[in-house]
């Protein structure tokens, strides 16, 4: 399967979730059972020499992701949340949106000094998000070893507020 055959796949939906929004539906590639498991298995290449101890997922379809990566590459899943999802301590991010601030929360617990993280969400637009997962990861004494996403939308920038970690991006809309 080649990026073109997979890029067919992401349908878009306009003024989603509100008016001038182009949306990546990737529900349609997820339930191609071929294209779904090139993703994952893309993915995972790319990291397969890294020793990566825990793959984190990004809420919501981060999950998705992060937990077929983990399982290719061995390692252990922890989910990054919004507030309020984790039932045990946490520790958590605010971080600013376009439209506003948020915030993210992960398990004390979920990593432990010196492991190898690999970071993965389903798409990377302006970087806010994983940056704030990343400011986790090293709250908690993780090194970060890769972040992966299955697309990137190049004319975001958001690569650009992630320059200090290796970044692998699979489609990429310029």
């Amino acid at each position: 399967m080649d990026l073109a055959e997979l890029r067919a796949k992401i349908r878009d939906i306009k003024d989603f979730p509100t008016e001038g929004i182009l949306f990546k539906d990737i529900t349609t590639l997820l339930k191609d059972g071929p294209a779904f498991r090139y993703v994952i298995d893309a993915l995972a290449s790319q990291y397969r020499e890294e020793r990566v101890d825990i793959v984190l997922g990004v809420e919501s379809r981060g999950f998705i992701f992060g937990g077929a990566v983990a399982h290719q590459l061995g390692a252990g899943f922890v989910p990054v949340r919004k507030l309020g999802k984790l039932p045990a301590k946490t520790v958590e991010v605010e971080y600013e949106l376009e439209y506003g601030r948020d915030a993210l929360a992960m398990h004390e617990d979920a990593i432990r000094p010196g492991q190898r993280v690999l970071a993965v969400d389903d798409l990377l637009a302006t970087g806010g998000t994983m940056a704030a997962t990343l400011r986790l990861v090293e709250q908690l004494g993780g090194q970060v070893v890769g972040v992966a996403f299955m697309i990137e939308l190049g004319f975001l920038h958001g690569r650009d507020r992630l320059k200090n970690y290796p970044l692998h991006s699979l489609i990429v809309y310029d």
